[in-house]
């Protein structure tokens, strides 16, 4: 084979080859693959024409040219202290985290150049801001309500760039060493208030109890009184009916049984008795002797 054949045939498969190197390129610069994790910016002339989405995308080869592969993941900011002073002018120093999202790569690539300064200085602003308007009380109890405050405040701030706020957190709350002495001595003199008022309930309890017990005591004496006193009359009453019926001879009898029951008494004493009576009063016990016999 001549070498002007040979030049021949290597340029024309050179042709060939070129064509197929180019067609190569035109493919690979034309089919974009995005993982699942990304979305790719697109520019035309320097100039936003598509955002990719995950799979295979087809863009104008030379003419389109991806200029940013921004991820899509959850990112975490990096933990941030800043002061702040609550209604009732006590100063704190709060540690906040901010989770958050791109969604709209095209926002945050043409309108924030520093995405997690701006937002880290954001969410410190909205932190002042909301503390700002609450008591340092407000602040311990409500923290829940204080954090959904902060996360749609800051979403609210920062929808122009694209972002989303997939959590805010308040991790601390610390107090200065004055304030902290300062609540301390509160605290304890709230426990010494809360132990006087529990003795002094006590004490007055106990005074309530006993009242009540003596007032039981006097009702209970007034109601025996009451019984007895109803007792003697109806005992009375008994004899005065007895009287009305049976006349003199009711009382007598009456009068006989109590000197009976008397010298009974008498003669059933500890030790020896001597008793002297005179004849008047033998008499008498004669006639109620006689009385009780025939009342018998």
């Amino acid at each position: 084979m001549s070498e002007d054949v040979l030049l021949n045939f290597v340029a024309s498969n050179l042709l060939y080859l070129l064509a197929a190197v180019f067609v190569v390129i035109v493919i690979l610069k034309g089919v974009r693959i995005v993982p699942q994790s990304e979305k790719h910016v697109v520019e035309r002339f320097g100039r936003l024409q598509a955002v990719l989405g995950p799979g295979i995308n087809l863009i104008v080869p030379f003419l389109d040219v991806v200029r940013h592969q921004v991820s899509i993941l959850e990112r975490q900011l990096p933990n941030a202290n800043q002061d702040a002073i609550t209604k009732d002018n006590v100063l704190l120093e709060v540690e906040t985290s901010v989770f958050y999202r791109i969604i709209e790569p095209e926002k945050t690539v043409y309108r924030i150049r520093d995405v997690d300064a701006a937002i880290a200085t954001t969410v410190a602003g909205i932190v002042r801001a909301e503390i700002g308007m609450m008591d340092l009380d407000d602040v311990q109890a409500n923290r829940a309500r204080l954090i959904s405050t902060i996360k749609n405040s800051v979403e609210s701030a920062i929808d122009d760039w694209g972002i989303e706020v997939t959590r805010a957190e308040i991790l601390d709350v610390n107090l200065d060493q004055a304030t902290r002495d300062a609540m301390l001595q509160q605290l304890n003199a709230e426990r010494a208030r809360r132990a006087q008022v529990t003795e002094a309930e006590g004490t007055k309890r106990a005074v309530e109890l006993s009242a009540d017990a003596d007032l039981y005591a006097a009702e209970q004496a007034a109601k025996a009184r009451r019984i007895s006193a109803e007792a003697e009359a109806y005992a009375t009453e008994v004899v005065a009916k007895a009287i009305r019926e049976n006349g003199i001879e009711a009382a007598q009898y009456q009068v006989a049984l109590k000197q009976v029951e008397a010298l009974n008494a008498l003669g059933n004493g500890d030790g020896k008795q001597t008793i002297v009576l005179p004849a008047a009063a033998l008499e008498a016990f004669g006639d109620a002797f006689k009385l009780l016999k025939g009342g018998s």
